[in-house]
């Protein structure tokens, strides 16, 4: 890899001492865990303070790759291509608003709970699909760059470094649940807060100070507005960041883990402005980034998407750089953890229980989520090491999560007349809205004529918003056009 350093044992023995620490950490939450059952796993007991919520909300979306990512397109495209920063405060925010004291009311255990209820099992089930793949890409994709940072920073090979990553996320979190999960989320928010700021603050020194890394920024000409061509597919991108961070279960066991509905509320809104605030020093090494004269020092046109890596490795003092690495392997971990913890609980209470065993007792429950805790987590870690277009893979996930989810979910909340085959019949119309749109990185092609560019596969039309909103009118206009007495007040007693 280009700019890959040597075998640094210190660094080593640091990344080590961080991951036992998190374990050993992790591991006492166990037997509170134990002592609620399948509600202290999945859901904490739905004790969980205030402020704990809160840093474990922040922590998990403040993960590796909105890190990376905010810091990637900042110094590649400018920040009116940072969407990430604000995107998901503004989902949080919005969440707190309109979805998280109501789902907390209703007392449901995972996201799925209101599709079984308005829709029915097996609608539940097929819904966990694009949940499921979202979760997994997603932890994928994180691993994946945090591979890539280790080998920049520290030497460490990318293979074991995803591995040993995986492998601790995984063991703390099928010992505990979401209270491990939240509890290490506690010192890998803190690890993240001091360590992305002091390296920004140390690396923006070395460049000669806030004015000049400004004054190359705009000099770079990365700092206007997009095009007029480009706007509709901003707009799209910045929805699906808004809307479609909204429908993952990663988000509502938290909001569920809560008190109450209030809880629910001001957790969403404070991690929202607290997920901003930790956005800074990444938006600030990109810009930094692009006042280094990397031939000087031996990199030769520098990957935007390694660009924080770089900055740590070679603007920073051992110290910080390894300080940084440890703020990016926690900001991994607490997302990585979540994620897997997920879509487990989603798996145990929403396709095991309804389909398999009805009469399954709160133990076994617990003892399938930390059995899927393990098959998740493998499977995740073999996407990091085996698929090279895993960004894309979680792109296009991310994208059936917004078109699909988040139109299902509106209308199991909120429209009364919604039902199953309305439910089903906005499924694939979401689906093939999507989809027909291809993914050039994929290669899928494009099978609807939205007018993708001929050189770039790239698509100016907000296709992904398009989908959402087709399945959305179509959710509503089938239910109400086949919607049947027995329909309607199976769908009123469960409102």
């Amino acid at each position: 890899m280009d700019g890959a350093a040597a075998l640094d044992w210190t660094a080593v023995a640091a990344i080590a001492g961080l991951y036992l620490f998190l374990y050993l950490l992790g591991s006492r939450a166990a037997r509170r865990a134990e002592r609620a059952g399948f509600a202290g796993m999945a859901l904490a007991g739905r004790s969980l303070p205030l402020g704990l919520g809160v840093l474990t909300m922040t922590a998990t979306w403040v993960g590796g790759g909105y890190v990376n990512g905010t810091a990637e397109a900042t110094y590649g495209g400018g920040l009116w291509q940072a969407q990430a920063p604000w995107g998901y405060a503004l989902s949080l925010v919005l969440g707190g608003l309109w979805f998280a004291p109501t789902m907390r009311r209703r007392g449901f255990t995972t996201m799925l709970d209101p599709f079984e209820q308005r829709y029915g099992r097996e609608a539940a089930a097929l819904l966990y699909l694009p949940a499921l793949t979202g979760e997994l890409f997603w932890t994928a994709a994180i691993l994946v760059a945090l591979g890539a940072t280790f080998e920049v920073i520290a030497g460490i090979p990318f293979a074991p470094a995803v591995v040993l990553s995986a492998g601790v996320a995984i063991a703390y979190t099928a010992r505990s649940g979401l209270w491990a999960v939240a509890i290490t989320d506690v010192v890998q928010m803190v690890l993240l807060f001091i360590g992305l700021w002091l390296a920004a603050t140390v690396a923006v020194g070395e460049v000669g100070g806030v004015e000049a890394a400004w004054a190359s920024y705009s000099a770079n000409d990365v700092s206007g507005p997009p095009a007029a061509g480009s706007w509709l597919a901003w707009w799209d991108s910045a929805l699906l960041l808004i809307f479609g961070g909204i429908p993952w279960h990663v988000y509502f066991q938290r909001v569920l883990a809560t008190t109450g509905p209030a809880a629910a509320r001001r957790l969403s809104i404070w991690a929202g402005a607290l997920s901003l605030l930790v956005a800074v020093p990444a938006l600030a090494i990109g810009v930094i980034g692009t006042a280094v004269d990397w031939n000087a020092l031996g990199v030769s046109d520098p990957d935007a998407a390694m660009i924080l890596p770089l900055v740590l490795r070679h603007l920073t003092p051992p110290f910080v750089a390894l300080l940084g690495l440890g703020a990016l392997a926690a900001a991994v971990m607490s997302s990585v953890d979540s994620s897997i913890l997920s879509a487990s609980s989603m798996a145990a209470w929403n396709v095991y229980r309804p389909l398999v065993r009805p009469a399954a007792t709160s133990a076994e429950l617990t003892r399938v989520v930390r059995r899927v805790i393990v098959i998740v987590g493998c499977g995740a870690t073999l996407v990091a090491l085996n698929v090279q277009s895993v960004y894309a893979l979680w792109f296009l996930c991310s994208d059936l999560v917004y078109c699909i989810l988040f139109p299902q979910l509106v209308c199991a909340l909120y429209d009364r007349r919604a039902q199953r085959v309305g439910a089903f019949a906005g499924y694939a119309v979401s689906l093939v809205l999507r989809v027909g749109a291809g993914e050039p990185l994929l290669g899928i092609p494009a099978l609807l004529p939205y007018g993708a560019d001929a050189a770039t596969g790239a698509v100016a039309f907000p296709f992904r918003t398009f989908g959402m909103l087709g399945g959305l009118i179509t959710i509503a206009a089938v239910s109400r056009v086949l919607r049947s007495p027995s329909a309607t007040g199976e769908a009123d007693q469960s409102s």
